[in-house]
């Protein structure tokens, strides 16, 4: 069912059909009313004796007079050169005005009655017996000095009284006046209907053939009409279901036209419509009738088509339950709701603050208002100019020290707590914040000044007490290494002396770090920047670690440009980096694994990156990886003091660098940026 449901290919059917079925329902009930009105005459038994086709005959002659007209413009005479024109030529000394058009299935002879001239499309040696021999047509048309000589009942002498057209038969002409301008009754016609030529006439073939259609098919209608009903209704049932599902969509797939005001396509679309009735009720103005057929295609599909875009977005609106929230009043009506009730609730506040702007705001306009009232009287002017000059002062006065408070801020926020506002100058709400921003200014102040006095006191503190540790570790270390060199006979106290040695060195390594972390930190350190060659410091370094990685059974892996890598750095600093670097390496790094070293050149920068896998879990995150004193075995099993990522980090910064820790699972990597 959801198949069904979200294909295209059966929508779109769907959309070709409805115009179909409701153009078929629309011909039956035309069809219905044309049977109820014609179908049961049986005197109508062909297209030429109806109603539709006498006024269509009486047309045909209405505009010929106004051709009659026309031809006696003798400016026309010499543009017509030969006889398939729509004007008449000369014909028999220009008495007689010959016309043959294609599909003149109504053949003619017209007198003017005050000059006897004739206007025509039959060739005749006799136009008088021509004249006489047309009463004896099955169809003909005779008017004669007044009088209606006929055989088409619709216009008979009888009948024709009551038709509008034939006794107001007038054309509007820039050369003569409203009583030079001529009627049927200045003219004597004799006419019949020809029906070989009807084949030349697509506009009575197309007439007649519709005519014979409709008769010969007098059940059609019916079975039509509810075929198409009832196709319509599934259809429309269908469409509403499927409407709004698209195959890999979740929910209602609402497009842009979907988001846009309903108000806004409701109004696209009526104008829309509106052109297309125009085009179908105006078409009957041109003369082709398959034209005219084309263009009332044209906008019932035009019409369609708006209408089914507006159908579709509102059965989509309906389903996404925003259909109502779609509509501009809705939203307009709710902005206005949620300004009413912001503003009740600030009024409802009662502060002060608000009570003073709401009262001098419409105080302002009160006052203006009644000042106004007296614009006759030249000191009521004067006063009301005044009173806004004013307003304009104090406002001036109130901006000016908003941006003194703004100032002020700004100075705490760049760093500056030296700031100090005047809050006897202020009144209200601005006194009160420059109490506060005084306040903020002296507590940033005194809070710094703490900080500093603090770390100040930290780094003394870590100073003094590492002094006085190295002291006693120094003759520690002298006393051990006096010892080493006895000869000792007892493996037991040799064993002692061994792990006094390097208990001490360790003491003493932590010692150098807390002193180096310490001035780093603070920024107590003196860099010597100048030009190194990295490749030769970073071989340099290895060869010195190179006993420690074999230990290990660690391999290196290089991998760096082949020409000079040179760099402007701290010499010693910058082989202290490397150095705790590789320190971290050989302490936590798997044994028996390779460890990798990248170093790649782009333009003026350099980066470097050392890569090993760890041969502990590496449950930690790289940010908590480099504070002071964490170390990445939580057991604190192995040697180190947490101190050297941190202290390579603070030497990096320091000279311009940066300094990355990167963790994957159990993969380490530092990548170092110059």
């Amino acid at each position: 069912m959801e198949k069904v449901r979200n294909s295209n290919v059966l929508k779109i059917i769907c959309y070709i059909m409805i115009p179909i079925l409701v153009a078929m329902m629309i011909l039956s009930f035309i069809h219905i009313a044309f049977l109820s009105e014609f179908g049961n005459k049986k005197e109508e038994i062909t297209y030429s004796q109806t109603e539709q086709f006498a006024n269509q005959y009486l047309s045909y002659f209405m505009n010929k007079i106004r051709d009659c007209q026309v031809t006696e413009k003798e400016k026309y005479f010499d543009e017509l050169t030969d006889e398939t024109g729509d004007f008449y030529c000369y014909f028999d000394e220009g008495n007689i005005y010959y016309n043959n058009g294609i599909g003149n299935y109504i053949k003619y002879i017209i007198v003017e009655k005050e000059t006897g001239k004739k206007f025509t499309n039959i060739k005749s040696n006799n136009y008088e017996t021509t004249m006489d021999n047309i009463k004896n047509e099955t169809i003909y048309w005779n008017l004669v000095e007044g009088k209606i000589e006929t055989n088409l009942n619709y216009i008979n002498q009888d009948n024709i009284k009551y038709n509008y057209n034939f006794n107001h038969n007038q054309y509007s002409d820039s050369t003569k006046s409203e009583t030079q301008m001529k009627t049927f009754h200045d003219y004597n016609i004799y006419s019949f209907y020809d029906e070989d030529e009807t084949l030349l006439s697509s506009k009575y073939m197309l007439n007649k053939n519709i005519y014979d259609f409709m008769l010969q098919n007098r059940s059609l209608p019916v079975f039509t009409c509810i075929f198409s009903f009832f196709l319509l209704i599934i259809i429309a049932f269908y469409l509403f279901y499927a409407i709004g599902y698209k195959k890999g969509v979740k929910g209602i797939d609402l497009n842009t036209l979907d988001k846009l005001p309903y108000e806004v396509v409701t109004i696209i679309v009526i104008n829309i419509i509106a052109i297309a009735l125009t085009l179908i009720v105006n078409n009957y103005n041109f003369t082709a009738q398959y034209m005219s057929i084309a263009i009332f295609i044209i906008a019932y599909i035009m019409g369609y088509i708006a209408s089914a875009i507006w159908g579709i977005t509102t059965i989509k609106r309906i389903k996404a339950r925003i259909f109502w929230k779609s509509f501009f009043l809705y939203r307009f009506g709710k902005w206005i709701g949620q300004k009413v009730k912001k503003y009740a609730k600030e009024i409802s506040k009662r502060t002060p603050e608000t009570k003073k702007i709401f009262w001098y705001y419409w105080g302002f306009i009160a006052i203006s208002i009644l000042l106004a009232c007296f614009f006759s009287n030249l000191i009521a002017i004067i006063v009301l100019l005044l009173f806004w000059i004013w307003i304009f002062y104090q406002i001036k006065q109130y901006r000016g020290k908003q941006f003194e408070i703004k100032e002020a801020l700004e100075k705490i926020y760049q760093g500056n707590n030296e700031v100090y506002l005047n809050d006897n100058e202020l009144k209200g709400v601005l006194k009160e914040m420059a109490i506060y921003i005084n306040d903020i200014a002296g507590g940033f102040s005194n809070a710094i000044e703490e900080s500093l006095k603090s770390e100040r006191l930290k780094t003394e503190l870590i100073t003094n007490v590492s002094h006085d540790i190295k002291t006693p570790l120094t003759s520690i270390i002298n006393y051990v290494d006096l010892l080493k060199k006895e000869d000792l006979q007892n493996e037991k106290i040799k064993e002692y002396v061994e792990i006094l040695d390097r208990k001490s060195q360790r003491l003493k390594k932590l010692t150098e770090d807390l002193v180096e972390a310490s001035k780093v930190s603070s920024g107590n350190v003196q860099l010597k920047i100048e030009e190194i060659n990295l490749k030769e410091l970073l071989n340099q370094t290895i060869g010195e670690f190179k006993d420690r990685f074999e230990e290990k059974m660690l391999q290196f892996e290089i991998n760096m440009p082949k020409e000079e890598i040179k760099i402007q750095a701290d010499n010693r600093y910058f082989y202290r980096i490397i150095e705790n670097i590789f320190s971290n390496v050989t302490k936590y790094a798997l044994e028996n694994s390779r460890v990798y070293i990248d170093i790649i050149k782009n333009g003026s920068k350099m980066e470097m990156s050392v890569k090993n896998i760890s041969k502990e879990k590496l449950n930690i995150s790289s940010e908590e990886l480099m504070q002071r004193f964490v170390r990445g075995d939580k057991s604190r099993y192995t040697e180190g003091s947490g101190l050297g990522l941190s202290i390579a980090k603070s030497l990096t910064e320091l000279q311009g660098g940066k300094f990355n820790i990167y963790i994957d699972g159990d993969l380490f990597k530092v990548i170092i940026e110059w």
